[in-house]
């Protein structure tokens, strides 16, 4: 099969597909042509598609200008293509023609469609042929997107998910304002104090499917089975398991003795609480500290802690989330090796320090952090430091490098459906998952049949 027929019948079994393991070696090879790459003895055309809406899209865009003013063989030219899910739906239409772009940037839970596209060239070519030293980019972040021991595409923006509480809040309750809750048990007795006070609710979870993935891998419990996905192709999905059956009780019993409230799906809702001092203690984002912080200003001051676990949880740690850049094959070879140059510029401690400032999102190289820019930002958001020692203390293995399965995006909204159902008392949480997880292996089984 070709490979937009590869393509086809990958978009024709599932409408979202994702996140990634085992994988292609597929690399370019030869001349592939493409789209206008370039006039003869001008400056190589790489076209860079991206979904950082809003304020990133100005960092990106500052991103792109500084690295075509710092040589002349190269222009970059980068397009906002809306959503993660928007871009994703516009890359597949391109797939086959000559009008997709250079790199795309694609969320983690899109990678299991790009390798199985077999359209992209694994980074690790790239890493091979000029002897990148792989060491100076943070381990836990590369992690997530190594397959068969080769990085199929390069971190972008990085995040994981924290605790974030409101100090004041702590005091009243005569909580420790130094001492965030670790564990589930200290999150509940928390959350009840707080509640007591009558100031203002214990807390909210947004009900969103990556919080369950992340309770999944603190606890060192792994998401789908055959080693998360990564030693071979999933084909069972484990959230019916101890690990997910014990985080929905808990969840369903704070909200129950009302230490805790539901404002449904939209992270947007729960952090909005957060700001106005309706809630005490929320999860979401490292991307959303420095809002968070600034949306507190003259109110109460924000704490921020790791993700909580049972007391009795084996290792474990956060998974991390965000997107990568992936180098299609079906661009000339040149075209692909000036793609390669430009994000070797982007993983540069400079370029990352900028993109952490501006963004919230994790420097992915080492040595940004010893940028006097990052250095100032720390003293001014201290807060992050949390996530930076949450991300260093992670143990990578199976469970925190994160499940791939090819219908990831599907997986999240079932599994957001059971934790509604749970929180609405339509089903017990072992019911609700039980049925989640039997839907989740349905769609698993049909997606891997279409994989060559």
């Amino acid at each position: 099969m070709n490979k937009k027929g590869m393509a086809a019948s990958l978009l024709t079994a599932v409408m979202l597909v994702s996140a990634g393991c085992g994988g292609s070696d597929t690399a370019g090879t030869g001349d592939k042509g493409g789209a206008d790459s370039g006039s003869a003895g001008g400056p190589k055309k790489v076209v860079f598609w991206h979904a950082m809406g809003g304020a990133n899209t100005k960092v990106v865009d500052q991103l792109v200008a500084d690295y075509n003013a710092s040589q002349d063989k190269i222009k970059v030219e980068a397009v906002f293509q809306g959503s993660y899910d928007d871009l994703l739906s516009k890359l597949k239409a391109s797939m086959g023609t000559k009008e997709g772009p250079s790199v795309v940037q694609m969320y983690e839970i899109g990678s299991r469609f790009m390798i199985d596209s077999k359209m992209v060239t694994p980074m690790q070519n790239f890493i091979d042929a000029d002897k990148y030293d792989l060491t100076q980019l943070e381990p836990n972040i590369t992690g997530y997107y190594t397959f068969n021991d080769k990085l199929f595409s390069m971190p972008f923006n990085t995040s994981n998910p924290v605790l974030y509480y409101n100090k004041d809040l702590f005091k009243t309750a005569g909580l420790d304002p130094e001492k965030p809750p670790t564990t589930y048990e200290e999150f509940q007795k928390a959350a009840e104090a707080i509640s007591k006070t009558g100031k203002a609710t214990g807390g909210n979870f947004a009900i969103y499917g990556w919080f369950m993935e992340q309770f999944f891998a603190n606890q060192g419990a792994e998401y789908i089975n055959n080693g998360n996905g990564r030693k071979e192709l999933a084909t069972q999905s484990l959230v019916n398991s101890e690990a997910g059956v014990q985080t929905l009780t808990w969840w369903k019993n704070m909200v129950d003795s009302k230490a805790m409230n539901n404002l449904g799906r939209k992270t947007d809702d729960s952090k909005k609480a957060f700001s106005a001092g309706q809630v005490g203690m929320i999860l979401d984002s490292t991307a959303a500290l420095k809002g968070l912080v600034d949306s507190s200003k003259g109110k109460f001051e924000v704490g921020t802690g790791f993700l909580p676990k049972p007391a009795n949880a084996k290792d474990g740690g956060v998974v991390v989330g965000g997107a990568s850049l992936w180098i299609m094959n079906d661009r000339a070879d040149d075209e692909q090796k000036a793609t390669w140059d430009f994000i070797k510029f982007l993983t540069s401690p400079k370029e990352q320090a900028y993109w952490h400032i501006n963004t919230g999102y994790f420097p992915i190289t080492k040595k940004a952090y010893d940028e006097q820019s990052v250095k100032d930002n720390m003293k001014n958001f201290p807060q992050f430091q949390t996530a930076v020692d949450q991300l260093h203390q992670t143990k990578l293995n199976t469970a925190t490098q994160g499940a791939v399965m090819g219908v990831f995006p599907e997986a999240r909204q079932i599994v957001e459906g059971a934790i509604e159902e749970v929180l609405n008392n339509k089903k017990s949480p072992k019911d609700a998952l039980d049925a989640a997880a039997k839907d989740i292996t349905s769609k698993i089984e049909k997606y891997n049949k279409t994989v060559k």
